[in-house]
């Protein structure tokens, strides 16, 4: 199973690293490296959230995430995003910025000698928009799991009183409102206060359309599955529901690499090797351990997985939003969302435990009666 599952990605590895090394040699090869060891670790968590969607969608969806999906991931995120960001905010279109960024300018400057801004300072000084819209998506998917009512909790100390408060109707929507008011009043500049506010919002926007619809075609799935007459409408149900879904996984895999590909550009500015190192290895590697979460039903037998990594959501939508004042470290975002899941995943097999013990004790019991 781990060949099949990991074996397509391990092949996609060792293409990049090769193609790396004939671009740059080793140092393009090293780098490269970093960057897939990059993405995998930031991404961890993601691949936990991808998969309990994942286990919902129908298996033709399930190729599509890692197709087309993929696609997405590595040419969309990894190399065209950067090159829109260029393209909007210093009004260079796509192949200009392409060309901006294979040419730097000379001894590492910001600026090339007529005053023009570097591809990699374009880029950070688009950074407050980009962490606002994607940590404003990455809070509302927060607040929306820990405001809903669970069967399971994990921290239930916080978690149930939290779910208690869901019950006020749009609470997550206030709280990120609020939060969002509190950054573009107080981590902000007067001068780009007001378009970190709309892309903001426009994160917000976003993830309200994409969840929702995916919440109401799901629901008409349900109530087609279970009509007793009628054509066949859960597979008709099921596809509209799975693109939604697709749709939806698509926006996560955005917002998570968000910081992976700001964060990239701390290593390298060369587009080339970023959309080696962060799509062709770790977008790859990140799918591979979703598919093989899915499949080997770990969110299942790991009860509290789930919870850990909805939390490491939380903390990563916090740091975004703090990028925007504060510069934050890529190694603690990455070791904040690997404590979550360790700490999710060591609780989940203590529960294990314990269950298993109380099993064993029952069975003991019934047999000497």
């Amino acid at each position: 199973m781990i060949i099949r599952t990991f074996g397509l990605s391990a092949i996609v590895t060792v293409g990049a690293l090769a193609a790396s090394f004939l671009y740059l040699g080793w140092t393009g090869l090293a780098l490269c490296a970093i960057l897939g060891i990059l993405e995998v670790s930031l991404s961890f968590d993601n691949a936990v959230i991808n998969a309990s969607v994942l286990e919902r969608m129908s298996l033709f969806w399930q190729r599509m995430f890692l197709t087309v999906g993929v696609i997405i991931a590595v040419f969309g995120m990894r190399l065209l995003f950067p090159l829109a960001i260029v393209w909007v905010t210093a009004g260079l279109n796509p192949i200009e910025g392409f060309r901006l960024a294979m040419n730097p300018p000379p001894d590492g400057a910001e600026r090339f000698p007529d005053g023009h801004p570097s591809y990699e300072t374009i880029l950070f000084e688009a950074h407050p928009e980009i962490a606002a819209f994607g940590g404003m998506f990455l809070l509302m998917l927060f607040l929306t799991f820990v405001f809903s009512k669970q069967q399971l909790t994990w921290l239930s100390w916080i978690e149930r009183p939290l779910a208690q408060l869901g019950r006020l109707d749009q609470l997550a929507v206030v709280i990120a409102v609020i939060a969002l008011i509190t950054v573009t009043e107080y981590l902000v500049s007067d001068g780009t206060r007001a378009a970190v506010l709309v892309a903001g919002l426009l994160g917000m926007i976003t993830f309200i359309v994409v969840d929702g619809l995916g919440s109401m075609f799901q629901r008409g799935h349900t109530r087609a599955a279970s009509a007793p007459s009628g054509p066949s409408p859960a597979t008709v149900a099921a596809g509209k529901a799975g693109f939604f879904l697709f749709l939806y996984l698509e926006m996560l895999d955005a917002s998570f690499s968000f910081d992976g590909v700001i964060g990239a550009f701390a290593i390298t500015s060369d587009p080339i090797l970023i959309a080696l190192g962060l799509g062709f290895i770790g977008a790859m590697f990140v799918r591979s351990i979703t598919i093989y979460l899915v499949r080997k039903g770990t969110l299942g037998e790991y009860r509290y997985l789930k919870h850990g990594a909805y939390w490491a959501i939380g903390a990563l939508a916090v740091i975004l939003l703090l990028s925007i004042r504060v510069e934050v470290n890529d190694l603690v975002s990455g070791l904040i969302g690997v404590a979550f899941i360790g700490a999710a995943l060591v609780s989940s097999v203590r529960a294990n435990r314990r269950e298993g013990r109380k099993t064993n004790r029952d069975a003991t019991v019934a047999a000497t009666r």
